[in-house]
């Protein structure tokens, strides 16, 4: 991948005092073939002849700079891909190894995501004994999880999605769910979440999929999906594909859900994207970029020491440059970077600025502000009518839920407080019948 030097504007950076690294050990390499995946192709990036397993040396340059360039006492590192399995439990021995040499006195934390599928006695073990938390891609049942996820063969995955979850249960590995939300399953919300919920996931990320086909620039390049929008203007209007989820059925899969969580399952199941609501609607900021105001803190690695501006942003533009002769702290907090961060809220259109739900989306993920607004302005995210149809869906139980927390009282209230005003008991049988009548009840509705 050709090389943009960031040096000079690094030098003059301002390290920000955290930020987050998406590592991939194996770069895009898997052992599946889900044909969904925007980043199986990011192989074409790099040369034919790449070995996209992470050397020794950049791995410990990696770990050492990631723990000493940032001032908070907790780390957590993210280990994805591609597959990170395929390195071996080896590799990540080292990772713990070097993260005990490199420590110093930190709390160290690992985030580790995985099809599940080579999971057994010996990763099961491991993850277990240095506590990873490990994330489990699963799409839901059989029948909506086969169609896109499958192996290099085109064979469905589902059952050894399984034996590796059992794996992480036998181990006593802790494990949250991610799931696609797809043109398939976006159409099954409550089939999904009680999937979901019996294969005994209490924390559940939902990830809607948003892919164009590409045009000029990306195809140029080699690749098949479109690069971001906002920086290939050329590129407007390209087809959404096939599998990706349709905007106002987003929006119904997360207000079917939200309506079953929020009457059952609040304290109990933890959804993230429901979450991150309740914390901006207490003017708390949600923790998640693509919710934030301002993103460019969540940077992605490759296996080559290569750093990007973002994990949906790995073009040779967004390259800030590469840790084995560049600090990574200094390339976090590059003048490049930050800018990219601030164009998040810089560049939301004035449709956007005067949204009422504005505070708890900004304008999602950049990546997906493909679309025209009414007005004609570009720069609309694709996703918006879900947003807006969710956020003003969940108003009212999201102000009772932080009424609730500021009085120091559980959220899980809601379910009792929303049992009592669904499901009032009857009137007494010389009451008044509540139809409207006139008749006391026993002798008007109480008859039926």
């Amino acid at each position: 991948m050709p090389a943009i030097s960031r040096q000079n504007d690094a030098a003059q950076g301002m390290r920000p005092p955290a930020f987050h690294v998406m590592t991939k050990p194996i770069g895009p390499l898997c052992n599946l073939d889900c044909k969904y995946c925007f980043y199986l192709e990011k192989e074409n990036l790099f040369p034919s002849n790449e070995n996209f397993k992470m050397r020794d040396d950049v791995l410990e340059s990696y770990v050492r700079q990631y723990i000493g360039e940032q001032a908070v006492p907790e780390i957590t590192f993210a280990w994805q891909g591609g597959e990170p399995t395929l390195m071996g439990v080896d590799f990540f021995r080292r990772v713990v190894a070097l993260q005990k040499q490199y420590g110093e006195g930190r709390t160290i934390h690992n985030a580790f995501q995985t099809n599940g599928t080579l999971l057994d006695d010996s990763w099961g073990a491991f993850l277990s004994e240095n506590r990873f938390l490990v994330g489990l891609s699963v799409d839901g049942p059989a029948a909506l999880h086969d169609t896109y996820r499958v192996d290099k063969g085109g064979r469905p995955t589902f059952g050894k999605v399984m034996d590796g979850l059992a794996v992480l249960k036998k181990h006593g590995v802790e494990f949250n769910t991610l799931t696609v939300v797809n043109r398939l399953n976006s159409a099954r919300p409550g089939e999904v979440y009680r999937f979901l919920k019996e294969i005994g996931s209490g924390f559940i990320q939902f990830i809607p999929l948003v892919e164009r086909r590409a045009g000029a620039v990306a195809g140029a390049i080699g690749l098949g999906l479109a690069q971001p929008p906002a920086h290939h203007a050329i590129d407007a209007g390209l087809p959404v594909t096939e599998w990706s989820v349709e905007a106002g059925q987003y929006g119904t899969f997360l207000v079917e859900i939200f309506d079953e969580w929020v009457r059952h399952d609040v304290g109990r199941v933890f959804v993230q994207v429901f979450d991150v609501a309740l914390g901006n609607w207490m003017g708390l900021g949600g923790g998640l970029c693509v919710f934030s105001e301002k993103c460019g803190t969540a940077l992605a690695l490759e296996h080559n020491g290569d750093l990007f501006s973002c994990d949906h942003y790995v073009y040779p533009e967004f390259k800030l440059g590469n840790i084995m002769n560049q600090s990574l702290g200094d390339m976090a907090g590059s003048e490049f970077q930050r800018k990219f961060g601030s164009d998040k809220k810089n560049s939301l259109p004035a449709y956007c600025r005067r949204c009422e739900v504005r505070f708890a989306c900004h304008g999602e993920c950049p990546k997906h502000r493909f679309m025209l607004t009414p007005e004609g302005e570009p720069g609309l995210n694709y996703l918006c009518p879900a947003y807006k149809k969710f956020f003003n869906h969940i108003d009212p139980f999201m102000r009772l839920m932080g009424d609730l927390l500021n009085a120091r009282r559980a959220p899980a209230e809601i379910m009792q407080i929303l049992h009592r005003s669904e499901h009032p008991p009857a009137p007494g049988p010389n009451h008044r019948c509540p139809c409207g009548s006139g008749k006391r009840y026993k002798r008007c509705c109480g008859k039926r």
